[in-house]
């Protein structure tokens, strides 16, 4: 059975005035709403967030969800023209980074979350993100790492760094790689800057647009990439391909969200929500997979692929996630430029 959530939208419209005789100046129109938004950590605000996140705190951080929403839906119409397809390739992980295991690969036709148990380099650029909120409430969210010109950009979704109802980007912001039980095997990053789009929050949460890319510093003077490598990401793709997805659920049969854990099927498009652009499949994992990565042609043997989107909308058997388009794009350049 396939169902989808029902989200906000707005519209913004302008006008200009004339008078007849002597000609005025028209009034200025208000700026549109910016499609970028960027929150930047301090030195201090940075290690501050790692003194943060002690054991007892990753413990205890509640596994975000997404919200359900109501109220009217955006039109198809008012999400950008594809443009062309822009891809950028993954990168390898240093030799002693990639896990292997004795244990072989998952299924090719796994339909409910197993764990990942195939290595490679899905087991280290994937990882869990934790974040604190204003009324000091923790949590937990998954997410990716991505190839940039930066080497410390990660996928993640817009509900695991701002809340669309209030604009409260989150704080106390870090990533850990290949994060199983309780474990930091490369460390913890701490985030140096968020950034999300502004058609996120203006529109109350729409699923459309929930995606984000935070920029992390550095561990032991190695950036992000150099330490655990990058998955590949393309935008404007195309749809509808055999996909893999990856998080890490809260569930007790997912492990509590104590490992990463593994769906893959074949994408098919969110018909059940007018003006959804997003695409889905028939497997879906529970709260702390939020923003964990959604791959396509992806190679089973050495854990490597391509972003198209991230976990965003969980909804009876489905999960769902936003395409990676022009907006998608702008983001990702200005982040990998941070």
């Amino acid at each position: 059975m396939r169902r989808a959530i029902t989200l906000l939208s707005a519209i913004t419209v302008a006008a200009m005035g004339w008078t007849l005789g002597t000609a005025q100046a028209a009034p200025t129109p208000p700026p549109p709403p910016r499609s970028v938004h960027e929150t930047s950590f301090s030195a201090e605000q940075q290690r501050s967030a790692l003194r943060f996140w002690t054991a007892e705190r990753l413990r205890g951080a509640r596994d975000m969800t997404t919200q359900r929403q109501t109220g009217a839906t955006e039109t198809r119409s008012s999400v950008a023209a594809a443009g062309p397809r822009v891809t950028v390739p993954p990168v390898s992980a240093p030799p002693k980074s990639v896990p292997t295991s004795g244990e072989a690969s998952p299924s090719a036709a796994a339909s409910s979350p197993t764990p990942w148990t195939g290595g490679g380099l899905i087991s280290t650029t994937a990882g869990k993100v934790f974040f604190q909120n204003a009324s000091g409430g923790t949590f937990a969210c998954s997410a990716t790492v991505a190839n940039a010109d930066n080497k410390s950009v990660v996928l993640t979704a817009g509900h695991c760094v701002v809340d669309a109802g209030t604009g409260e980007v989150y704080r106390n912001w870090v990533f850990i790689p290949g994060y199983a039980n309780g474990n930091r095997p490369f460390g913890t990053f701490t985030a140096r800057s968020l950034f999300h789009l502004g058609q996120y929050v203006s529109t109350g949460g729409n699923a459309n647009w929930d995606l984000a890319f935070a920029v992390m510093g550095q561990v032991n003077g190695r950036s992000l990439v150099d330490t655990v490598g990058a998955q590949g990401i393309a935008f404007n793709s195309p749809t509808g391909r055999h996909v893999h997805s990856f998080g890490y659920g809260g569930s007790a049969a997912e492990g509590n969200g104590e490992r990463l854990n593994h769906c893959e099927g074949d994408e098919y498009p969110d018909a059940g929500r007018p003006g959804s652009t997003m695409w889905g499949i028939d497997c879906v994992q529970t709260g702390g997979s939020s923003g964990g990565g959604f791959l396509a042609d992806f190679d089973t043997s050495n854990g490597g692929g391509y972003l198209i989107g991230n976990i965003s909308v969980s909804a009876g058997n489905n999960e769902y996630h936003p395409t990676l388009g022009n907006e998608a794009l702008d983001l990702y350049r200005q982040a990998g430029a941070a």
